[in-house]
């Protein structure tokens, strides 16, 4: 189904990955090694792919809106970059982490390159309320990734504080997505907050899901390690609800694992999620913020990359990877 959303702007699609590649030359080779390697991983590029649908339901993508689809792309691997260091993860899209492959401190400083980069890109689009909306966007990520660590391990957070740092770390990217595509449209600030509104939720929906696949999905597709999750002390939407409503035993078993940052039980913790239904309650957890996501489309006009944008939250919900 990405392949019919992403048709009715492929054209621009094509142009983004273009930018991208000449966007990533640098006279550092450790610069290009690392960022063609992120490159080659490919990747859904969902991010990307909002600026320019919600650009295209808007009236038509322009230069601007291909311009910020890179900016976008850049902020989000930069973030991959960082988290990969700081989670030590080893696997990302079925491959060996950048950090596996060349080393935490390339990754760290390639990710920095990324982000210096991504603002240059900026400054050339010459709108001062989309680069302030962005440096905002880009500060609240980093807030997430340090409140995400700082709550490692700890199996009291609730649901509020789960959802605050999913919003801060992944969601808030999807909507600056879709809101810097209207700001670019010259559109209203009501457009300008339903579209944010659509991607906020499409994102928290979309993390959601990947809490669940953490647990339930194939590594071979999601490419993944299962667990990666319950490894790095996360307090995800299946444990918390484990915890809050499985039996002793299972709330114990969670609640000890995720102190101990340790997937020694994994086969215990998955059976205790399952048990208790958690997967089931995140799915419908997304399913929520699915509804509140699609009311954001309402200030657009019928047309086909309207549609896409539907279909790709409807995709975000059954995806496997």
């Amino acid at each position: 189904m990405i392949e019919a959303i992403r048709a009715c702007v492929q054209s621009e699609v094509e142009q983004v990955d273009q930018l991208i590649i000449e966007q990533l030359h640098s006279d550092v080779d450790m610069v290009e090694n690392v960022g063609q390697y992120i490159v080659d991983a490919g990747g859904k590029r969902l991010r990307p792919l909002l600026v320019l649908l919600a650009g295209e339901a808007l009236g038509g993508c322009t230069e601007s809106h291909i311009r910020f689809s890179a900016v976008v792309e850049f902020i989000h691997t930069a973030t991959l970059l960082h988290d990969d260091v700081v989670d030590v993860s080893t696997l990302r899209r079925g491959r060996p982490t950048a950090n596996e492959a060349f080393g935490n401190a390339p990754s760290v400083l390639v990710g920095d390159f990324l982000y210096t980069r991504a603002f240059q890109l900026m400054v050339q689009l010459d709108n001062m309320d989309l680069l302030r909306h962005m440096a905002d966007t880009t500060n609240t990520i980093a807030e997430g990734e340090v409140l995400q660590l700082a709550r490692a391990g700890n199996p009291d957070i609730d649901e509020s504080q789960y959802i605050d740092v999913i919003t801060r770390k992944t969601a808030i990217l999807f909507a600056s997505a879709c809101q810097g595509a209207a700001m670019l449209a010259n559109c209203d600030i009501k457009t300008q907050q339903a579209l944010s509104q659509y991607g906020l939720n499409l994102g928290i929906a979309f993390q959601m899901i990947d809490d669940v696949l953490d647990y339930e999905g194939d590594p071979t597709v999601t490419g993944k390690n299962i667990g990666d999750d319950l490894n790095e002390g996360k307090t995800t939407l299946p444990l918390l609800h484990t915890m809050q409503t499985g039996s002793k035993p299972d709330r114990d078993l969670v609640a000890q694992s995720l102190r101990e940052k340790s997937t020694a039980s994994l086969s215990e913790v998955i059976a205790a999620v399952r048990r208790s239904g958690s997967l089931d309650f995140t799915r419908e957890r997304a399913r929520e913020r699915h509804d509140l996501a699609m009311s954001g489309l309402d200030v657009l006009q019928e047309n086909r990359a309207k549609a896409a944008l539907s279909d790709l939250l409807h995709l975000s919900l059954e995806r496997a990877s």
